[in-house]
């Protein structure tokens, strides 16, 4: 019976450290899998960064949307399209402009700040879609929070126009010939409520005791196009669409609302000589990128619009269309 006993007992130590022999080889199997895939996912993990750097590094490696909120042909559609043709030479890749209308500028806007942030859609805009409109309507977008500011291009004043068939010459004459209209003289609003061009005429009316309304389009061009024709008699515009139509004899520019003389037009006086000291309204045009995209996206595409600012026959393009370049600091551009 000892024997067996000690069979027995000898029988149970083995099976002990069998189990355990087991159990010390499947918890370091265990061990050993975690260890794997952790570095499987650490590797991964690694890779997909890299991945992520080499993709922002190696960008554009297609063509970039640039998203437009107002129709073809008036000043920032315009501006947009000769910045992007310097960008798509620059970069290799079609900068391609997308005119997204409506909702005052802001359907453009809300499309930008949900893009995708790889540096693959850019939104051009000015004054109107990032502080104006955000601030009277409800904008689904916060201008702060959902872009990070690329560069300002160029800066621009706008003139206080008119139908060349009417008898008004100049800014005094405008007052004499509204006053002497029927309540409700049309004007046209450039790109609705809140558009600057709209802003500006409504300061002027009241500055200048005038009473008329405001018909709204969907940007400054197709306003412009009724200004032409007669179906309206006045609006503000930026200068770079004034300037052609008046040297067609067109229309008629009264005053710019620029701090001096227009360049392009130094004939032309000031808003502010013109009686109302003070008066002053500049448009500028630029380029936002959806919050979260890579700075070391936005930072080549800040240095190459400070390139432009400086390359003479850009800077002349820009003066053709009556923009002059923004401070030299890009800093400051943002």
């Amino acid at each position: 019976m000892a024997i067996s006993s000690r069979c027995d007992t000898s029988d149970r130590s083995a099976r002990t450290v069998t189990i355990e022999s087991s159990h010390v080889r499947a918890t370091a199997t265990r061990v050993t899998r975690c260890f794997m895939s952790a570095c499987l996912a650490l590797l991964a993990a690694s890779l997909g960064i890299a991945s992520a750097q080499a993709q922002t590094s190696a960008w554009p490696q297609r063509p970039v949307r640039v998203l437009v909120p107002f129709a073809a042909g008036g000043n920032i559609d315009v501006i947009a399209r000769l910045t992007s043709q310097r960008m798509s030479e620059v970069f290799g890749q079609q900068f391609v402009i997308e005119n997204r209308v409506g909702g005052n500028g802001t359907i453009a806007g809300e499309t930008a700040a949900r893009a995708q942030p790889d540096g693959y859609t850019l939104f051009w805009a000015g004054p109107a879609v990032v502080s104006i409109f955000p601030a009277i309507t409800k904008a689904a977008y916060d201008p702060v929070k959902d872009f990070k500011p690329i560069s300002v291009i160029g800066v621009n004043p706008q003139a206080l126009v008119v139908n060349a068939k009417l008898p008004i010459k100049n800014v005094a004459d405008f007052i004499a010939y509204v006053k002497a209209q029927p309540p409700g003289l049309p004007y046209a609003g450039g790109g609705g409520p809140g558009s600057l061009s709209n802003l500006l005429m409504a300061l002027f009316l009241k500055r200048a005791g005038l009473q008329m309304t405001s018909v709204s389009y969907r940007g400054t061009a197709p306003a412009m196009t009724d200004l032409v024709a007669g179906h309206i008699p006045t609006m503000f515009v930026p200068l770079s669409e004034a300037l052609p139509q008046a040297q067609a004899g067109n229309i008629r520019m009264l005053g710019v609302s620029g701090e001096k003389r227009a360049r392009q037009a130094p004939e032309v006086p000031t808003i502010a000589e013109s009686g109302f000291p003070g008066f002053r309204g500049e448009s500028w045009n630029g380029a936002l990128a959806p919050a979260a995209t890579p700075d070391e996206i936005v930072n080549r595409i800040s240095a190459e619009f400070a390139r432009a600012a400086k390359e003479p026959k850009f800077v002349e393009r820009l003066d053709q269309e009556g923009v002059g370049a923004p401070v030299d600091d890009p800093d400051e551009r943002r």
